[in-house]
């Protein structure tokens, strides 16, 4: 079996981040199961996301970034010591951490749901990373999965769940041992869902 080169890996990171551009759907591995993208900011490719997915609008979705820096257009100002809290979490956790954080209030209902939070989560999965690197933002991450269906973990399942209609699958590993991200609310540090 043919090692894959850094190159080719460049080279479909590349070919998502268009698709991103251009409001295609993209289905990528996360820490524990693969996720489904778009870019946030063109809601018509949320919608269509959503469509895919059966989700409820009211439910809202997840933002994934490689930086704080990619996810203050969204959410109102922190205190720096609620900013802190969530950098230092997502810099020192083995576990991926998402935070429920107040919205900013242009942010469309799509994204946030019926709350006045958004979930927000810096990955260090290599992939993901590049990904909001060469988007130069963040990327809507919900997983790739019919709503209260099992997540796919492979590129196969992704194929076998939503028979084509992802526009590119970018490959790659996700943790088989791992769980779903632990969503917290960054005011309160209320568990709203654990990891397993």
């Amino acid at each position: 079996m043919k090692k894959k080169s850094a190159k080719s890996e460049s080279n479909q990171i590349e070919l998502a981040v268009k698709v991103l551009q251009q409001g295609g759907s993209i289905a990528y591995p996360t820490e524990a199961v693969y996720g489904l993208g778009c870019d946030p900011k063109n809601i018509s490719a949320v919608q269509n996301l959503l469509k895919l997915k059966h989700r409820e609008k009211e439910k809202g979705l997840i933002l994934v970034a490689a930086n704080f820096e990619q996810l203050k257009h969204y959410i109102r100002p922190l205190e720096k010591d609620i900013e802190k809290k969530l950098r230092d979490s997502w810099e020192a956790s083995e576990q991926a951490i998402t935070w429920l954080v107040p919205v900013n209030e242009t942010i469309s209902d799509y994204l946030r749901g019926q709350f006045n939070t958004l979930a927000i989560r810096v990955s260090h999965h290599p992939i993901v990373k590049e990904l909001c690197e060469k988007f130069g933002g963040a990327i809507v991450s919900t997983s790739a999965n019919i709503s209260t269906q099992e997540a796919a973990r492979t590129e196969e399942q992704v194929k076998q769940i939503f028979d084509n209609k992802i526009n590119f699958i970018v490959k790659g590993e996700t943790d088989i041992n791992a769980q779903p991200s632990k969503i917290c609310d960054a005011l309160t540090n209320k568990i709203i869902r654990t990891s397993n």
